[in-house]
């Protein structure tokens, strides 16, 4: 078929070009008897809007937005879904029937079904701890206290970014805040790494007796290689360690779910894109 004719999706953020979402759309298409088209578009945060507007004015029908645009989105859209009201970050834009722009965000629920589904995690009274306080960590902190743990910590090397986001969720569950040098020196069940320094290859330092035997340790960002992070956790003999392309995948199938109204079948996409990262945890 013409691409002219097929229904146009992107993703759109700064940098871009290691982007999979691409690949993972067109798969889904292919499974779910769709046509489209998916690229991917840099711009620049000046920009964001006038992009966005131009995509859409030619025949886009919906947007993945990725970094650092979260926030953009969120003041971009008309209408936004409960999470990304509560989160104040949107990673999925498309046009309702009257034409008004709409913002939803699908981190929180991708990263959850890859806790709970794939690495087969319970979260209820266990203990969290997410590094880094931007728009990634803004779209998973309700659905994680959606699950009651026993405490939710976000530590970030400014603290005040954190104390934002523990103030702005604090009638969810049980969220704390503080400095990347005040993490209590006590195991956490769960600890999320959500900062963008592993794209340059650097890692934040943390204390190590944050890493137990039982430990799961989850990077947001994915690579095909260990990141800084998850070489670090490795060392600690944390007990499960893995990169985001779970998330990724999962909340790329949500926005699939929300442009299409058709549910691709991620464990078969898992299996495909990467059958290297599926752990083995013991039950």
């Amino acid at each position: 078929m013409n691409e002219h004719l097929k229904d146009r999706y992107a993703v759109i953020g700064n940098p871009i070009k290691h982007s999979k979402s691409p690949d993972i759309h067109l798969l889904f298409a292919d499974q779910t008897g769709e046509i489209l088209s998916y690229e991917k578009i840099l711009a620049e945060e000046s920009q964001f809007t006038q992009v966005v507007e131009d995509f859409f004015n030619n025949g886009g029908k919906g947007l993945n937005v990725t970094v650092p645009f979260k926030n953009h989105a969120y003041n971009f859209v008309n209408e936004l879904s409960d999470y990304a009201k509560n989160a104040r970050a949107v990673n999925t834009i498309y046009r309702n029937n009257t034409g008004e722009f709409v913002g939803a965000n699908t981190d929180g629920i991708g990263l959850l079904r890859d806790l709970k589904k794939t690495l087969r995690l319970q979260l209820l009274n266990k203990k969290i701890l997410i590094v880094g306080a931007g728009g990634a960590t803004q779209g998973i902190v309700e659905p994680l206290l959606n699950e009651k743990p026993s405490e939710l910590l976000i530590a970030n090397r400014t603290p005040s970014k954190a104390e934002i986001i523990a103030k702005q969720f604090k009638s969810f569950g049980n969220i704390d805040y503080c400095a990347l040098n005040e993490i209590p020196k006590h195991h956490f069940d769960l600890v999320l790494h959500a900062t963008s320094v592993g794209l340059e290859g650097n890692n934040v330092a943390l204390p190590t007796e944050i890493i137990g035997p039982s430990s799961c340790c989850y990077d947001l960002l994915y690579s095909n290689q260990d990141t800084p992070f998850m070489e670090w956790a490795k060392r600690l003999r944390a007990k499960t360690v893995v990169d985001g392309f779970g998330m990724l995948l999962e909340q790329a199938a949500e926005s699939f779910y929300l442009w299409r109204g058709k549910r691709p079948d991620t464990g078969m996409a898992y299996h495909y894109f990467r059958p290297d990262r599926v752990p083995k945890p013991s039950l």
